[in-house]
């Protein structure tokens, strides 16, 4: 449970990167979120029940639309 006030978004909603960094390792590449979420340097993530969303970089959008 997420003791911010506001709370964080959950790891299940869209925005679930915007909660706040309870652990940041940067030379390791990694962060965990309020809401359990690792967060990679590569904008991939791994969510609390072992779903990996795959890296979504605004540059990879632009070039699948060309």
């Amino acid at each position: 449970m997420c003791p911010h006030d506001p709370s964080c978004p959950s790891a299940e909603a869209k925005d679930r990167e915007a909660a706040r960094t309870v652990a940041a390792h940067p030379e390791q590449g990694w962060s965990l979120l309020c809401n359990g979420v690792v967060l990679f340097e590569d904008t991939g993530e791994l969510l609390p029940n072992g779903v990996v969303i795959a890296p979504h970089r605004p540059t990879d959008l632009a070039s699948s639309a060309a």
